[in-house]
């Protein structure tokens, strides 16, 4: 078997296909030679993708990137990163290559990255494969914050509850996220600014979401996040880190005393759960948080909940 193993590496080094592995938290844990060329890796190096993406981005080398702002593309291109169990798209290089590449994720997080050279294939084909792929984008992405749209986060929902339910393995939890007094914001500082506190939370949440799970927009000042395998206990946690960074945020230059907060409801996924009732589950926690006097978390108190916080 290691010989075989073995064989297997020497393969995929000398390989002219692109392979890459990356673990749960997008850091890369393996890479052929033919991806450490194209992506300027050495041999030992295992950036988070993020920080190799911004770096060869700022160095005018590797994947071709059309933003004016980089933060918001990477903001835009992570929320769709790692969310489904297998996806297929073309990217170009700034050497003037074009591949094809793959992403096969695991249950886990863990990531399987496959590419391979089709430059050779006719450009008006490929403008046809392109602009499918832009309106797949757009179709997925919410225009105002760049995050995930609600019909993206709805389907992801969908795949947590389909997730063999296992005896010592939450099957994960949803949260539904809403900016404290934000009608008043509007009324006050108009609706630019209101966009700006939207963008602003947007960016600060997205921070702080793992790959594994799925943060968007699904109206208004109302936001969700699934947690797929994730038990409550921890969910309030990572809630919890992400009411803390919104409180320190002060959006506005101009008035420099302007602070705004939110409040979460989160639900704990459980057999037999469908994408809507567990949102009811949530969106009712997230109306106790709000009665408690917002800026807080409050969790779903069902049986199966209260047995999660036990653990």
């Amino acid at each position: 078997m290691d010989k075989d193993i073995a064989r297997l590496a020497e393969l995929f080094e000398s390989s002219p296909v692109l392979a890459a592995v990356y673990d749960e938290f997008d850091r890369l844990r393996y890479a052929n030679k033919a991806f450490r060329t194209t992506y300027f890796i050495e041999p030992e190096e295992t950036p988070f993708w993020p920080d190799l993406m911004r770096r060869n981005f700022h160095a005018k080398r590797g994947t071709v990137i059309h933003a004016a702002d980089f933060e918001e593309w990477l903001i835009a291109t992570q929320s769709r990163r790692g969310k489904v169990g297998f996806r297929a798209f073309e990217t170009d290089l700034v050497d003037g290559r074009w591949l094809w590449m793959t992403e096969t994720v695991q249950k886990d997080g863990w990531m399987l990255c496959v590419a391979s050279d089709v430059t050779g294939l006719r450009a008006k084909t490929r403008t046809v494969r392109q602009d499918r792929d832009l309106a797949i984008k757009a179709s997925y992405t919410d225009e105002l914050t760049g995050i995930a749209n609600r019909r993206f986060v709805t389907a992801r929902i969908e795949d947590m509850l389909q997730l063999q339910e296992d005896a010592e393995t939450s099957l994960g939890c949803l949260c539904v996220l809403d900016i404290d007094r934000f009608k008043s914001i509007n009324d006050e500082y108009g609706h630019q600014i209101g966009d700006l506190v939207l963008r602003d939370f947007a960016k600060r949440v997205h921070r702080l979401v793992r790959r594994t799970d799925c943060f968007g927009r699904i109206g208004g000042e109302e936001f969700v996040l699934t947690l797929p395998a994730t038990p409550v206990g921890q969910a309030h946690l990572i809630v919890d880190r992400m009411l803390a960074s919104v409180r320190k945020s002060r959006p506005l230059p101009e008035h420099p005393d302007f602070r705004y907060t939110f409040s979460a409801g989160i639900a704990c996924a459980q057999s037999g759960n469908t994408a809507i009732s567990l949102y009811a589950r949530a969106d009712r926690a997230l109306y106790m948080a709000k009665l408690g006097g917002r800026d807080r978390i409050h969790t779903d108190d069902s049986p199966a909940d209260r047995s999660a916080n036990a653990g």
